[in-house]
């Protein structure tokens, strides 16, 4: 079913599902539009709505979450008969956010994940490039840290300008207020900090910056990551012609 290219995808149980389409290139030409999407939580979608992504091409789900945040909030698209799933820990070797005390430092948090996990980045980023023909969505809880940290890869692979990538990973602030007072609220209502919370939540243009100098000051830029976490050129390509072709 063809539609309008939109940059966020409204369905009334999510917030922040997001199309990667319609990106400038560095080289020339745009990202192509129902290519991939990246999102937040999808426990909460009724059947229609699921029905909605499926009727629009959607044909593989990845799932960023832990083990344990899936037990607590399942995907209705596991095991489903159309749509492929994964479920690739993205964060595993990073300390869960809840338990991180003192001050806290999102951008710190982005450099550490493409220091220490690269394998899981690797996966999923082979996850998006093998998928089956049709649509691909990833997604975490609030679809902007494991989600943006990964989107972000993707678009520099696709060869979008550093400005654009920036501007992709601020759009959560005004795309997912709905989402984001309900996780301030979780965590406020659960004892955390209100600062620590915040901090939290943010989604300064200016965190991913960090992370993106990180990788060009201490990894090499794009190409020499990829290699080091194991992606080849030929991957790279076929992760960027998904995108692009």
């Amino acid at each position: 079913m063809q539609a309008a290219p939109m940059r966020q995808w409204h369905l009334p149980d999510t917030h922040n599902i997001r199309d990667l389409g319609g990106y400038r290139r560095a080289g020339g030409g745009t990202t192509q539009w129902s290519r991939i999407l990246r999102g937040d939580s999808l426990s909460h979608l009724r059947e229609d709505s699921s029905r909605t992504l499926v009727d629009r091409g959607l044909s593989t789900v990845i799932d960023l979450r832990r083990p344990e945040e899936i037990g607590a909030l399942p995907n209705p698209f596991a095991g489903h008969e159309r749509v492929a799933y994964r479920n690739i820990a993205l964060f595993d070797a990073l300390a869960p956010v809840a338990a991180m005390a003192g001050v806290f430092d999102m951008a710190a948090r982005y450099r550490e994940a493409l220091d220490r996990c690269g394998d899981r980045l690797a996966e999923a980023l082979m996850a998006v490039t093998t998928a089956p023909a049709g649509l691909v969505l990833f997604h975490c809880t609030a679809g902007k840290d494991r989600t943006g940290v990964l989107a972000a890869l993707i678009l520099l692979i696709a060869g979008v300008d550093e400005a654009e990538i920036a501007a992709d990973y601020a759009l959560t602030a005004t795309m997912a207020n709905p989402l984001l007072a309900r996780l301030r609220h979780r965590a406020l209502s659960a004892g955390l900090d209100a600062v620590h919370v915040e901090r939290v939540l943010a989604s300064d243009a200016a965190t991913i910056d960090a992370m993106l100098a990180h990788l060009r000051d201490t990894h090499g830029g794009t190409e020499p990551y990829m290699r080091r976490i194991g992606l080849t050129p030929a991957d790279t390509d076929r992760l960027a012609a998904r995108l692009c072709a």
